[in-house]
């Protein structure tokens, strides 16, 4: 099974961003991360890939949005989330 495309919007400074990219690390999971600290065109990019969001972290797994840290942490524990990253 081949890995999908993770993709994870992050500001400097934000725990939550830490934390989720430290699980997607131990999963050894390869991930694309984008900086939106200053906002600019990728923080409009998050707002337009993800409705509604307004905070960060933003994990998208093969262009479909699973939320932040909470999100994927509660998936991880579920046994839900090894397999939407295709683990």
């Amino acid at each position: 099974m081949s890995q999908p495309k993770v993709e994870i919007y992050t500001k400097w400074g934000c725990p939550y961003c830490v934390a989720a990219k430290a699980l997607l690390d131990r999963k050894g999971v390869a991930y694309e991360e984008y900086d939106i600290t200053m906002g600019g065109p990728k923080r409009t990019e998050m707002e337009e890939r993800v409705p509604g969001a307004r905070t960060v972290p933003q994990v998208l797994i093969a262009d479909k949005a699973y939320g932040g840290f909470d999100d994927i942490n509660a998936l991880d524990r579920e046994g839900k989330l090894d397999p939407a990253l295709g683990l």
